[in-house]
């Protein structure tokens, strides 16, 4: 059995430091534009709209974090090093940003009364944040390569324009 170091310290702090300069934050984007996408195809939700959206991004952000999490592990990963907890502990600090995305939108369907909104406007004011999200994790991912400005606007206006194809989704497709 093997077992964990444990850090503390001026260390940890400097592994985590470490951690953050190797953050790939491809699981963001994706999962801002999973949780825009679990938005536009909730449609017609049952007698508590909100809390079911809520647990519709929480949960579908969890079940594809595992998906990603096993297709890491079990892909290239485990076919070049047997697995130990410090492996899928890796991985899933890795993928968790597909988690990490579904928040933003989920906290958006919760806010909604405050700002004087029905479902149907709490359901778009979500969508707007999960392609918002979508768009800064993008910015955030080039910024973290060391992008040039110019390519930053393109990241962004890539996944703008995704973000406002799902938006036509939902307004060509309606509930």
């Amino acid at each position: 059995m093997s077992r964990m170091r444990v850090t503390t310290g001026p260390a940890r702090r400097e592994h985590r430091a470490e951690r953050r300069a190797r953050a790939d934050y491809t699981g963001g984007v994706y999962g801002s534009m999973l949780a825009a996408s679990v938005v536009v195809g909730a449609g017609s939700l049952g007698s508590f709209p909100r809390a079911e959206l809520v647990l519709l991004l929480l949960l579908t952000g969890v079940v594809f974090w595992i998906g990603h999490v096993h297709a890491q592990l079990f892909g290239a990963r485990l076919a070049q090093q047997a697995p130990d907890r410090r492996v899928v502990w890796n991985v899933c600090c890795e993928e968790w940003p597909i988690v990490k995305a579904a928040i933003p939108p989920a906290a958006a369907v919760l806010a909604g009364p405050l700002f004087g909104l029905d479902v149907r406007g709490s359901l778009w004011l979500a969508l707007c944040v999960a392609v918002a999200g979508q768009v800064g994790w993008s910015v955030a991912a080039a910024r973290r390569v060391g992008a040039s400005p110019r390519l930053m606007v393109v990241t962004a206006s890539v996944n703008l324009l995704l973000g406002l194809l799902i938006i036509s989704f939902k307004i060509f497709l309606k509930h």
